[in-house]
């Protein structure tokens, strides 16, 4: 009921968005956007909270600094693995995502700013393709610093799955 409200609120149609099928429903924002407008999970499905990672580092050794992580698209690339990695040990995937937040550190490499554009570059790649359509709510954060040295990028997810 909830979601035909939302429908309703929105002028949308139940029948061109399936609101009355027992699924996840996500309102795009248009064609390009890396995420969905609203995300609504009706009842029946159990959410997971998955904590914010990052990936590994590009270096093997790395000291801290941003450069031995790698660049934001690399290390987008690396935290999106590490994560799809930690899903798989529950039975999720990127498919299951309904909220993204995504934590962005300044890169020195850039005189402080962000690389917004990179890091969309990469999550086009695993969202929103033809393979995993699929695109969760999402929200993007600079942040004064990450809790560890030399990371530019930190992800955490909430996802849904159908209860058996």
């Amino acid at each position: 009921m909830k979601a035909i409200r939302i429908a309703a609120l929105l002028g949308l149609s139940v029948a061109s968005t399936g609101l009355l099928a027992a699924d996840v429903m996500r309102l795009p924002v248009g064609p390009t956007a890396p995420f969905s407008a609203i995300v609504a999970v009706p009842s029946g499905y159990t959410t997971y909270y998955i904590s914010g990672m990052v990936g590994q580092p590009k270096a093997p050794a790395a000291n801290g600094k941003p450069a031995d992580w790698g660049d934001m698209p690399y290390q987008t690339g690396a935290t999106l693995d590490t994560l799809k990695e930690a899903m798989a040990k529950v039975g999720l995937g990127f498919g299951d995502v309904v909220q993204a937040h995504v934590y962005m550190a300044p890169d020195p490499a850039k005189g402080g700013g962000i690389d917004f554009a990179g890091m969309n570059k990469v999550w086009l790649t695993r969202f929103g393709t033809p393979d995993q359509p699929n695109k969760p709510a999402r929200a993007a954060f600079k942040v004064a610093a990450l809790a560890g040295e030399g990371p530019l990028l930190e992800i955490e997810f909430i996802a849904v799955k159908k209860a058996p």
